[in-house]
């Protein structure tokens, strides 16, 4: 927890044209330099990646998340060990969710109340609770950078009576989570829900500010909806909130939403999307998304992206990404991957220093360009 008066965020530069900027995000493991996108380790391991090589390609923090690791290996296990830094051998911050939108995911196997959510284990049907106060308490012994309060996800569409129902249930488990947050110096952040209702959003904010947290993130987006609804939504969440506290747009998404969400404002995001299509094959590159198994690059001999210096793209061919894919050999679902997060990482790291060069609005230029040309000289 801060002291009062302080936060763990300094904003370093702010665009002249939009909300776009980028700051420093102090942890208990380092400092973060955002905006940033946090790779997705679920279960203590971002899947096909040894931490080894997340850290040559420029990953400055990941996330775990409380559901399934409060499910296994167990929370009071990996405290046994060290704590998660330890468990999985990642030295850098770590976030941790809550394990809301997994609970909501599994919703048939579970029930909302006042106290919190009961549920039963998707591995073996256990019968298990999850409090707000629990959802901290397992994060505390993970041993986590940034803790996420406990929240409930609304779906897509959602009536205006479900959307406030749930708001308020999450505002009242927030206030719960922050009354149990330890001296630890582990960061808290609140999530900001309300359906696709923006005076719902906005006034969810006020409220968490009322509350008092290190961060502020924005959940129950990239659910389904439309995607200007989803814009619409981030840009009423960040309009309430305060300018020098980090604010996270949870669960998003593509190389497109992170550029447009910047541009909104927002400093911190993750998703599956970089290692899942990795592990289908699909591959995301300067000019726009590459299909590794199409026959197109039986024979081609570039590199997947010839703009881009991973070690994927350093040493392997399309043609022999293209072999391993079909082959279903385990290497193909590393370099792929491996591809990927540099991807991300480097589109982040190249809208910081737009941002910090005050030039965004002409790097979002830039980045759609590139694909509109790519994809005209792809036309038969």
């Amino acid at each position: 927890m801060q002291p009062a008066g302080t936060s763990p965020f300094a904003l370093l530069h702010q665009s002249s044209e939009c909300r776009a900027r980028c700051g420093e995000l102090t942890t208990l493991h380092g400092v973060i330099r955002t905006p940033v996108f946090m790779p997705v380790g679920t279960q203590a391991t971002v899947k096909a990646v040894p931490p080894e090589d997340l850290v040559r390609l420029g990953a400055q923090i990941i996330l775990g998340n409380t559901y399934h690791l409060f499910i296994r290996p167990g929370s009071e296990l990996i405290r046994q060990l060290g704590g998660l830094h330890t468990f999985m051998n990642w030295s850098r911050p770590i976030l941790t969710d809550s394990g809301g939108f997994q609970i909501f995911s599994l919703r048939e196997l579970a029930k909302i109340s006042e106290e919190g959510a009961e549920f039963r284990s998707h591995l073996d049907g256990n019968r298990l609770f999850l409090s707000p106060e629990d959802a901290v308490r397992v994060q505390t012994d993970l041993g986590s950078d940034i803790m996420m309060v406990l929240d409930t996800c609304i779906p897509w569409p959602a009536s205006r009576q479900e959307a406030e129902q749930a708001t308020a249930l999450t505002e009242r488990w927030a206030a719960r989570s922050r009354a149990v947050q330890p001296p630890t110096g582990q960061l808290l952040f609140g999530i900001v829900q309300g359906g696709m209702y923006p005076d719902l959003r906005q006034q969810t904010a006020r409220t968490l500010i009322d509350i008092g947290f290190d961060g502020y993130a924005l959940g129950g987006l990239s659910v389904g909806e439309p995607k200007e609804q989803m814009y619409e939504m981030t840009e009423a969440g960040v309009e309430c909130l305060p300018r020098e506290q980090p604010v996270y747009l949870m669960g998003v998404g593509t190389p497109e939403d992170l550029v447009e969400s910047v541009y909104r404002g927002v400093d911190m995001f993750d998703c599956v999307m970089p290692t899942r299509n990795a592990r289908n094959g699909m591959l995301f590159t300067s000019r726009g998304r590459l299909v590794i198994k199409n026959s197109c690059y039986r024979d081609d001999p570039r590199p997947v992206d010839e703009e881009c210096g991973c070690t994927t793209c350093r040493n392997y061919s399309r043609a022999y990404l293209r072999h391993l894919f079909l082959s279903r050999e385990i290497l193909a679902y590393q370099l792929n991957s491996i591809h990927n997060l540099h991807y991300y990482c480097s589109l982040m790291a190249r809208m910081r220093s737009a941002i910090a060069e005050d030039r965004f609005a002409a790097f979002r230029r830039d980045f759609y360009l590139r694909r509109s040309d790519a994809a005209e000289q792809d036309k038969p």
